[in-house]
């Protein structure tokens, strides 16, 4: 449990109400997931308004959930966000999904969802 992902700062926000904190883990899964696809195509397709969008919408959940992988989130929105076509976000794009991925088999896990 909570090898992936932490939920330290899940619980002082749910108050340690574990019904709450179920909620929160139930929420990741079903946004975080689509959000990393849609991000994941948009760098592809070079989208860079896409990219910054679902990166930005994303941050908080990554942070919330202490993923590890902010800064890398970061990096690949701010990409998207300075159209930086120049830039390789391959690594770090990488890096975001894989951890996203991890987290969601481990949450599925942990809440039996």
């Amino acid at each position: 449990m909570e090898q992936h992902y932490k939920l330290f700062r899940v619980r002082e926000l749910a108050d340690n109400d574990e019904e709450f904190v179920a909620a929160l883990a139930a929420a990741f899964l079903e946004e975080v997931p689509e959000d990393a696809e849609r991000l994941k195509i948009a760098v592809a397709e070079r989208d860079y308004y896409t990219t910054y969008q679902a990166a930005h919408k994303m941050k908080p959940t990554i942070d919330l959930f202490e993923l590890g992988v902010l800064q890398d989130l970061i990096e690949v929105q701010d990409w998207g966000k300075l159209e930086n076509g120049d830039q390789d976000v391959s690594d770090k794009l990488q890096l975001v999904l894989a951890a996203v991925d991890n987290a969601v088999q481990e949450i599925k896990i942990d809440f039996n969802l």
